[in-house]
């Protein structure tokens, strides 16, 4: 029988005899199939940077190019020269920061207590948090002035008469962090709900808690570092929400940075638009530095250093003569 069986050598077939069979052509077809999906995506990522980038483009002629006098940056450079610029600018940024902290301060435990504790409200909290995109901003800001109407005239004569007036401070007004606070509850929900749904937070609270940890301590250093692409995502949406709000800070009276802009519009239109460009390069800028946030990864205590790791595989494990 080992006679019978041809060895591997008599088995392989020569490469100048006619038993060698070639191997069928792979190659072409998979590159066809490859080659169309990235020409499509080209085209498709072509077409939307197009219409994003046109407009801008044909903006940004507008404020440089002045016909019969050529080339002039004057838009651009009288913008930090110009009135309420920097305050306007200031104020709304202060506005973001101030809004962010509160819906994170009042969502995450909310919807950290719901899932914990309690998972059947889980509906009733997500109606409650969708209803401002029902309500329009003109009706919430209707309901809002009346009731600053209504304050003083009725709490003249209480320590409340004082809070009215101060949550109206034209340098600061907290009243439209309140409305901007409710107006980015939806977006604020989806995004930490999403986070939480894919965390089992039960189990990682119940072993904090098992081991000792406080309430404050699962909150700061267990659940909120697990969130942390989700509260990026909340600071990105309700940023961009507050930087460009127009209705309820001009109807109210303040003067943010999109009220500003629509303000000089009239009088300068160069400038407006030099503006408009510069609070979306601010815009994009604040919004890439919340996506890298979100991103980073945070180093855990546990976790080995790549250099470390990389020695002790390469190092030969010592046994002792007894093991051997």
């Amino acid at each position: 029988m080992a006679a019978m069986t041809p060895t591997a050598r008599e088995a392989a077939p020569k490469p100048g005899t006619d038993d060698a069979e070639p191997t069928p052509p792979a190659a072409p077809t998979r590159t066809r199939t490859r080659r169309r999906p990235r020409v499509w995506r080209g085209v498709v990522l072509g077409l939307g940077g197009a219409y994003f980038l046109v407009p801008l483009i044909a903006s940004f002629v507008f404020t440089v190019h002045t016909p019969g006098q050529g080339v002039s940056f004057e838009a651009y450079t009288a913008l930090l020269a110009a009135d309420g610029f920097t305050e306007s600018l200031l104020l709304s940024l202060g506005l973001a920061a101030a809004t962010i902290a509160l819906a994170l301060l009042l969502a995450v435990p909310a919807l950290v207590a719901v899932r914990i504790g309690a998972p059947r409200l889980r509906p009733v909290v997500e109606v409650m948090c969708m209803l401002p995109l029902v309500v329009p901003p003109i009706a919430l800001v209707t309901g809002i002035s009346t009731v600053l109407r209504w304050g003083p005239d009725h709490l003249s004569r209480t320590p409340l008469y004082q809070t009215f007036l101060a949550v109206q401070n034209e340098s600061f007004p907290f009243v439209l962090v309140l409305a901007y606070t409710v107006m980015a509850l939806p977006f604020v929900y989806r995004s930490l709900d999403a986070g939480l749904r894919a965390v089992d937070v039960p189990t990682l609270v119940e072993a904090a808690r098992n081991c000792g940890a406080s309430w404050p301590y699962v909150m700061l250093r267990v659940i909120l570092p697990n969130l942390r692409s989700s509260l990026a995502g909340a600071a990105f949406l309700t940023l961009a929400l507050v930087l460009g709000e127009f209705t309820i800070a001009s109807l109210l009276g303040f003067r943010p940075f999109a009220v500003w802009i629509v303000s000089i519009s009239g009088a300068h239109a160069r400038m407006s638009v030099a503006v408009s460009l510069l609070s979306l390069v601010i815009t994009w800028g604040l919004l890439l530095a919340l996506s890298r946030a979100g991103t980073a990864q945070a180093g855990t205590p546990g976790a080995a250093h790549p250099a470390r790791k990389g020695r002790s595989s390469r190092t030969p494990s010592r046994t002792s003569p007894k093991e051997s």
